[in-house]
């Protein structure tokens, strides 16, 4: 008969198999804490257990129970997602490459790449708080630029946008969100001055007066009298100009991506007519002119193969760069040759702002600016120029009092 083996000491231990002991929808498997509720489901009105790991602590584990469950209570419940901030942004830009313009397309990805990526790309969706974006916000106005410059506060308001959009796809339309923390982050103070301030409506005609002896003038000319965008004028074509009628049509947009000239819809994706004052009209017959003395001096070596208002000597449509490098040189060379009336810095856009703003001072009601100026919406036109409303506000006691007569 055998005898039975005598047991080591340590063999009770090593045979003895420990089971980890769930307390309160909370347990330790592994190396990790876990936590496990139940959810309904919608469409079944059955609930059904949940179970969600990988948090280093048993603290962290009922931290994200409590806030699930309070989630489940609501109908807000979302399962556990890892998928990162750059593998969505990517998934998000591709599902949108479509239904957007290739250059607000293009601007989307350089504005994740450049500045998203880089500092909460590898970052779960889940796990971005207001307070990380917010520091995110404050990072790159301090050294989000090239070789670590501080990064303008219009370009973070442009990451904000993007973000924005991202996020509340993500919660609307993905569902891998409860509620965006964009819209909870704090963004950092604008620096620049309001729109329209630039110039004064006396330093503008100083400056159109100046610019005259160019050839590109009457871009200039109707970029301020319009308030069109540089890309709707470089767009417009002849069959849309009526002369008789004294207006425009502005009809799309012409922008350059990757050294390829791009011609698409204005940005709200309308049709809009702008009138014209007799000047301009004027203006526009001097342009047509020297567009046909252009062709009969280029002959055979004519390009022209479009019928756009704005072309080179050699008949081919404006690059956009030119207009936009060309203004601060016609503003250098104007200050050069009148330092008594020297105007101050501007950019190509600012001709408007300074078009909306005179309006606006001028008491042109704002859904007619709106309207002008090609915004979707006025409260649009009100939210970038309520500065200028405010103060044109400030003065309709004494309209009204002198309209009465008192």
């Amino acid at each position: 008969m055998t005898k039975p083996r005598a047991m080591t000491p340590d063999e009770p231990n090593r045979k003895r198999k420990v089971v980890p002991k769930l307390r309160d929808g909370v347990m330790k498997r592994g190396a990790t804490w876990s936590y496990v509720i139940r959810v309904k489901d919608p469409e079944t009105g059955l609930s059904r257990p949940r179970w969600v790991g990988g948090f280093a602590t048993e603290n962290e584990a009922k931290a994200a129970r409590d806030e699930a469950r309070v989630s489940a209570y609501r109908g807000e419940y979302v399962d556990r997602n890892t998928i990162t901030v750059g593998q969505y942004l990517d998934e998000w830009l591709e599902a949108h490459a479509v239904a957007i313009k290739p250059k607000t397309l293009k601007d989307y990805q350089n504005i994740v790449t450049r500045y998203v990526k880089p500092h909460i790309g590898l970052l779960r969706m889940q796990a971005i708080r207001p307070s990380t974006v917010t520091k995110l916000y404050r990072d790159l106005t301090k050294h989000g630029g090239k070789e670590g410059r501080a990064l303008s506060s219009r370009t973070v308001d442009y990451v904000h946008a993007v973000l924005r959009k991202a996020f509340r796809d993500a919660v609307e339309v993905d569902e891998i969100l409860v509620s965006s923390p964009i819209e909870k982050a704090k963004r950092p103070r604008r620096e620049v001055g309001e729109p329209g301030t630039v110039w004064t409506t006396t330093q503008l005609k100083a400056f159109l007066r100046s610019a005259r002896e160019h050839r590109l003038w009457t871009f200039f000319h109707l970029a301020a009298y319009t308030g069109a965008r540089r890309g709707e004028l470089l767009h417009l074509r002849w069959a849309d100009v009526d002369l008789d009628g004294k207006q425009i049509t502005i009809t799309g947009s012409t922008a350059f991506i990757d050294g390829e000239r791009v011609e698409g819809t204005t940005k709200s994706g309308r049709k809009r007519i702008v009138s014209l004052d007799a000047a301009s009209v004027k203006v526009l017959r001097l342009q047509k002119k020297m567009q046909a003395a252009d062709k009969l001096k280029a002959g055979s070596a004519w390009r022209g193969s479009t019928d756009h208002v704005f072309t080179t000597g050699w008949g081919e449509p404006i690059h956009p760069d030119t207009v936009s490098s060309l203004f601060p040189i016609l503003i250098k060379r104007h200050n050069t040759t009148h330092p008594d009336d020297e105007l101050p810095r501007a950019r190509l856009h600012d001709l408007r702002h300074i078009h909306a703003t005179t309006l606006l001072l001028a008491g042109v009601p704002v859904h007619v600016v709106a309207a002008r100026l090609g915004h979707a919406d006025p409260a649009i036109t009100l939210r970038v120029y309520a500065h200028v409303v405010r103060a044109a506000e400030a003065s309709a006691a004494d309209v009204f009092a002198k309209a009465i007569g008192d």
